[in-house]
């Protein structure tokens, strides 16, 4: 009898502290772990220089040559560019035909098919070539790519978040068909994205390991974290934030989807883990360093020559890199995130290397 007692105590101890275990999980989980800006310290700059840098004197940064920087300087760029764009927008043309409703279906397609550099696709697509696939595997997932960053830019655009008339050289989707129009077409588009990606013939773990790195960069850690962020940080004083808090928002605005294009080209083309590891790096370099551009650009350049709103930034005081650290010191940064990226190439051969660099290249040097 007595034994049976014990064992009814224990029983009952061990129920309790399992519900308290279960109860206080969860609020332990939340204290401890780390927060988002501690998160993103290590999504890019893992710099123990980064004050170091901003304090030191304005430099020319030299660029070694190596076979990649050669590579590239050999390559033909503009004809392969144009003829990767060309297969892009053709995949696009038919993967969002006119259909009904209607009104969505143009307002996808005004969005969609607008002159844009395809950069993000064109990624994608290089991507797999890098590791050994082939273009066709990775075009659906290369419109998925864009058809999320179009649905971001009509999001960005409407009058609760940026406020802006005029993208890709037109006026922007909310002006052309109203903002429920917009909303609408912009969720299409995402839904649609995902839709369209899993037409690729690949594996169905390469296709769930796709679909999870997709989903993850655009909500709570990737755009949407972006967002959140640049907007509670309009009109901040300079003296209440850092370039770590500058690069939260950018790698997760602009960065994440760059990164993601570039990976999912991986995934898709075969390449084994170390190999999407170094694209992953490669791209996370280059998608900040997209960012700095723009935000150089915003500063310098017209709306006229841009196709977009320039200025808008420094209007709705935004923090930008030309801000927070000067438009000279701005210049070297995106001299050194050139050479990071390409660093992170080394490995592969120089043929196929090449698109890549050159596309490096393209992003730093580019004028709108």
């Amino acid at each position: 009898m007595e034994a049976q007692i014990l064992f009814l105590y224990f029983s009952l101890l061990v129920l309790s502290l399992n519900f308290l275990f279960q109860y206080i999980k969860p609020r332990l989980s939340r204290v401890f772990q780390p927060s988002l800006e501690t998160q993103a310290k290590a999504a890019i700059l893992s710099r123990k220089e980064v004050a170091e840098f901003l304090d030191s004197p304005i430099v020319e940064v030299v660029e070694d040559e190596d076979i990649y920087t050669t590579s590239s300087s050999t390559f033909d760029f503009d004809p392969y560019m144009t003829s990767k764009a060309d297969a892009v927008n053709k995949a696009l043309e038919e993967a969002i035909p006119v259909g009904e409703p209607l009104k969505i279906h143009e307002a996808m397609r005004y969005s969609v098919l607008a002159a844009g550099k395809r950069v993000r696709p064109i990624l994608c697509l290089a991507s797999c070539e890098l590791v050994g696939g082939e273009e066709n595997a990775a075009m659906p997932a290369a419109c998925a790519v864009e058809m999320i960053h179009t649905m971001s830019l009509i999001k960005d655009d409407l009058p609760c978040m940026d406020n802006d008339d005029l993208r890709r050289g037109k006026p922007t989707t909310h002006k052309a068909y109203g903002e429920g129009v917009a909303i609408l077409s912009g969720g299409a588009l995402l839904s649609l994205a995902f839709e369209h990606m899993t037409t690729a013939e690949i594996s169905s773990d390469r296709m769930v390991w796709a679909v999870r790195e997709l989903a993850r960069s655009i909500g709570t850690r990737g755009l949407v974290a972006g967002q959140a962020k640049d907007i509670s940080s309009e009109g901040l004083e300079l003296n209440d934030v850092g370039l770590e808090h500058l690069e939260f928002i950018h790698v997760h605005k602009t960065a994440v989807l760059l990164e993601t294009a570039a990976v999912l080209g991986a995934i898709i083309g075969g390449g084994s883990d170390e190999e999407i590891e170094s694209v992953r790096k490669f791209a996370r370099c280059i998608g900040l360093l997209f960012q700095v551009v723009d935000d150089i650009l915003d500063e310098t350049k017209s709306s006229e020559e841009l196709g977009k709103t320039a200025g808008k930034d420094q209007l709705l005081g935004k923090l930008t890199y030309p801000k927070l650290m000067g438009l000279e010191k701005s210049k070297e940064f995106v001299k050194r995130l050139t050479i990071d990226a390409r660093q992170h190439l080394h490995g592969f051969t120089t043929e196929k290397v090449a698109p890549l660099v050159a596309l490096t290249n393209f992003i730093a040097n580019r004028n709108k």
